[in-house]
């Protein structure tokens, strides 16, 4: 049985994603970071890894896509998750009465609309959804609500004071399966995403879109990160979904020449229905 790494514990929305993507067919090692997913997949620990890398309303999750830069690792799936943040407590409690919320940044920043409402609530910052939902269960904490899923609710027996609190009710996050070594494509993969890097001249980024142009690749992401080595100066990583194999081997071999620099992260199925 595979070990695949997830950020956050029981219950959270990483956990959801890898019972759903892999069918409960693997072993799942919890981590409360995601430095600590990637360097288990890295060192051989954990043969994948689960981490979120865009949300709908939120956007990218910069410091996910330096991580499997940096780590050398490969994008070998991606599963899409519709999050839909609940506000819980211990049984009996009111949001009246509650003096702090704390979650994920993300989930904070999400329901960052519904909070307002409750000027007087602190909020704190923690690793994990979940996590803070097992605490205020383990330690019986008053008047401290958490935000988390249905089933971490369920799970740490809590009561839901108020559902789908997010401030945009379609809030939808990207998850990606990573792994230390590239798995062999097969016939279902229809997406790829890749890194670049050019040089300023005028028109560079327009070329590499105008390749994926016409090769009939049809661009999903763009997002640029710096080069810390080289101050204002960006590597782009793309997503781009294909229907002929062949067009996107041509197309790379172009883009290669075109570019100062370019790595493929990975070949997988493309989720979106």
């Amino acid at each position: 049985m595979s070990k695949v790494a997830i950020q956050g514990i029981k219950g959270s929305y990483h956990d959801q994603v890898a019972k759903e993507y892999f069918d409960n067919s693997v072993e799942i090692i919890e981590f409360l970071s995601f430095d600590e997913v990637v360097d288990s997949v890295n060192n051989g620990f954990c043969e994948l890894g689960v981490i979120a890398i865009e949300n709908s309303i939120a956007g990218s999750i910069i410091s996910n896509y330096a991580l499997i830069d940096n780590l050398n690792l490969n994008i070998v799936g991606e599963h899409y998750m519709n999050i839909n943040h609940q506000l819980m407590a211990l049984p009996g409690s009111k949001i009246e009465n509650l003096e702090i919320v704390s979650s994920h940044p993300m989930a904070l920043l999400q329901c960052k609309k519904f909070l307002k409402n409750y000027p007087k609530i602190t909020l704190i910052e923690d690793k994990d959804t979940a996590e803070v939902a097992y605490r205020i269960n383990r330690d019986k904490i008053k008047n401290m609500g958490a935000i988390a899923s249905v089933y971490a609710s369920e799970l740490y027996d809590l009561e839901i004071l108020s559902k789908n609190i997010q401030t945009i009710k379609n809030n939808e996050t990207r998850f990606v399966v990573v792994s230390k070594e590239t798995l062999i494509e097969n016939t279902n993969s229809n997406k790829v995403s890749f890194k670049f890097s050019l040089s300023h001249e005028t028109g560079s980024l327009a070329s590499i879109l105008n390749v994926l142009k016409d090769y009939n690749l049809n661009l999903t992401k763009i997002q640029s990160l710096p080069i810390i080595e080289t101050p204002w100066k960006y590597s782009f990583f793309i997503d781009t979904t294909f229907d002929l194999l062949d067009n996107l081997n041509k197309s790379l071999i172009i883009i290669r020449e075109k570019s100062e620099s370019l790595k493929v992260l990975g070949i997988y199925k493309n989720q979106i229905k």
